[in-house]
C-alpha cells in the first residue's frame, strides 16, 4: 500500500517509527542510565503523539511547522520530568504536557494582549500544578494549587479564562471515519430551530388558503406590527370590520393548522 508523503519541519510523517512497548520500556531505562542516543531514538518514536495533538489545534490557523516544533518541546520535557513507576502510560502523561506547551506559545503569540500579572499567574499555577502531579501522583484541585502558589482561587480561574485561546466554530471536536464533528455543530440555535422554521413554513401555508383581504390584514397586524385603526385606515373600512375579518381569518388559519 503506498504512503502519501507529508513533510512538517523537513520529517516525512509516513516514515515515522512506531516503538512497541517493550521497546519503550528498553529505551527509558537506557535513558536514565544517561544514554542520549537511547533518548533521540525515543523521540523519535513518540513524533506520532505530537502529531495527534497538533491536530487539535488546526482550527487555530498556526503554521503547522511551529507547533509541531513546539509539540516536540513539550515532548522532550515529558521525557526529561516522566517517571514510569508513578504507574501510567508515558502518552498519558505526555499528551498533557505537549497541549500545555501548544497553549502557551499560542497564549504567548495571541494578538489580544493581556496584563503582565495575567500572564504571570496561569504561569505559576500551571507550574504548581505539574510539581503537585509529581510529587503527589495525582490532579491536584484547585485549593491544593492555590495553597501552595500562595495565589487565590478566584485569581487563578479568572487569569486561566483570560489566557485561553479563542475557539473557531470550525473547530474539530471529533472524527470517525472521515466524519468530523465540529464545534458549530454542538451549539443550539435557539433562533432558528427546526420546529421554529416547519411552524413558519406551515403558517405561510396556512396563509395563503385566505382571501386576499383576509391575508392583507393579517400580514399589516402581525408581520407590520399596524394597529386595527391603521389597517382600517389604510384598506377603507371599519376598525370594527378589520376586527371582524381579523377574528375569521385567525379562526380558518388555526383550523387549517389542526
Amino acid at each position: 500500500m503506498a504512503s502519501y508523503k507529508v513533510e512538517i519541519c523537513g520529517v516525512n510523517t509516513a516514515k515515522l517509527p512506531i516503538l512497541k512497548e517493550e521497546e519503550k520500556d528498553a529505551l527509558f531505562a537506557r535513558i536514565k542510565q544517561g544514554d542520549t542516543a537511547a533518548r533521540e531514538t525515543y523521540i523519535k518514536g513518540n513524533l506520532r503523539l505530537v502529531l495527534s495533538v497538533i491536530k487539535r489545534f488546526s482550527g487555530n490557523h498556526e503554521n503547522v511547522d511551529d507547533l509541531f516544533q513546539i509539540g516536540c518541546i513539550g515532548l522532550i520535557k515529558s521525557i526529561d520530568n516522566f517517571d514510569p513507576t508513578i504507574g501510567v502510560k508515558f502518552s498519558t502523561y505526555a499528551v498533557p504536557m505537549i497541549i500545555g506547551e501548544i497553549r502557551r506559545y499560542l497564549r504567548d503569540n495571541n494578538s489580544i494582549r493581556v496584563s503582565r500579572s495575567l500572564r504571570d499567574t496561569p504561569s505559576k499555577a500551571i507550574h504548581t500544578k505539574e510539581i503537585l502531579s509529581k510529587t503527589e501522583n495525582k490532579e491536584p484541585t484547585l485549593d491544593e494549587i492555590a495553597t501552595e502558589s500562595g495565589i487565590s482561587k478566584e485569581d487563578i480561574v479568572f487569569a486561566l479564562d483570560a489566557i485561553q485561546s479563542p475557539l473557531s466554530l470550525y473547530d474539530p471536536v471529533y472524527t470517525d471515519g472521515g466524519d468530523t464533528l465540529y464545534v458549530m455543530d454542538q451549539i443550539s440555535d435557539k433562533k432558528n430551530r427546526e420546529e421554529n422554521w416547519v411552524e413558519q413554513l406551515s403558517l405561510s401555508e396556512a396563509m395563503k388558503h385566505l382571501p386576499t383581504r383576509e391575508r392583507h390584514i393579517i400580514d399589516m397586524r402581525f408581520f407590520e406590527g399596524k394597529t386595527q385603526t391603521e389597517v382600517a385606515c389604510e384598506i377603507g373600512i371599519s376598525q370594527a370590520q378589520v376586527s371582524r375579518l381579523e377574528k375569521n381569518a385567525l379562526k380558518s388559519m388555526r383550523n387549517y393548522l389542526c
